[in-house]
């Protein structure tokens, strides 16, 4: 059977976001100033041939740690999608 799986990976909340800050800075220089932080991530969509929802989501997990994030200055989340 064929999964689809978001995961979504960001940088850790304790960390600088180069890239947040200057889409912040854009953001302000546009005129939208009520908009006070910005974090920029990924958003990657698998399609996963797997026996089972489970095996789909380890095979996710280990996409993730191995390859898709760097757990020293990301993190991430696994979605199931319909």
């Amino acid at each position: 059977m064929t999964y689809n799986v978001q995961i979504k990976v960001m940088p850790l909340k304790d960390l600088l976001d180069p890239q947040g800050k200057a889409v912040l800075g854009g953001l302000n220089n546009l005129g939208l100033s009520s908009v006070t932080d910005v974090r920029v991530g990924k958003h990657i969509t698998l399609q996963i041939d797997a026996a089972s929802e489970d095996e789909a989501r380890q095979i996710a997990e280990e996409a993730s740690k191995k390859l898709l994030a760097n757990p020293v200055m990301e993190f991430y989340e696994i979605e199931m999608i319909q």
